[in-house]
């Protein structure tokens, strides 16, 4: 993939997405024991506000949750998309995290596929992002530029599993960004 090099700042990827979850057990179970991300650093706040807990992801960056015992409910649509992609809107408001996106190998992704739903996780159909005017193919085309799936965690966080399939270039910035005339 060809890269641009930021002039401004040397940022090295992600340090860390830190999310809000209701049942930090519950939490560890999913990413540790489920999608087998290593429990990195541990921390109960001070004054009983709630804990904060780390986990590896690959190439030295994280996902890390808060859990706060007075957090407010969730809320889907609003927070985060209701649906996954092919169930419904996956609209979520401004400002919102709508959902993480972790690298996988190409080579591997049939395969993850596969290992979630054996493991019981409701899934996304596998999408193939083309520039198509449906933006998706049913199968692996040479115009396909990532393959994606997607689930949510116990706390309905939206999670994909994608994957590169081609070199992106000067071809794929291609349209004009968007404003909205609300405020």
């Amino acid at each position: 993939m060809v890269r641009k090099t930021n002039a401004e700042f040397e940022i090295r990827g992600v340090n860390h997405v830190a999310m809000v979850c209701k049942d930090m057990a519950k939490t560890v179970e999913f990413y540790r024991d489920v999608l087998g991300m290593p429990l990195i650093k541990t921390i109960d706040l001070p004054s009983g506000m709630g804990q904060h807990f780390f986990f590896d992801i690959g190439n030295g960056d994280s996902i890390a949750f808060f859990w706060f015992p007075d957090a407010p409910h969730a809320q889907p649509g609003i927070a985060t998309p209701a649906y996954l992609p092919g169930y419904g809107s996956i609209a979520s408001a401004h400002g919102s995290m709508n959902h993480i996106a972790l690298n996988v190998p190409a080579e591997k992704f049939d395969a993850y596929v596969a290992r979630l739903h054996e493991k019981g996780i409701k899934l996304s159909p596998v999408l193939n992002h083309d520039d198509s005017p449906q933006q998706i193919s049913k199968s692996l085309t040479n115009d396909v530029f990532i393959r994606s799936v997607y689930f949510f965690d116990p706390d309905g966080i939206c999670l994909e599993f994608a994957c590169w399939t081609r070199e992106l270039d000067e071809r794929d910035v291609n349209c004009e960004p968007a404003s909205s005339s609300r405020n």
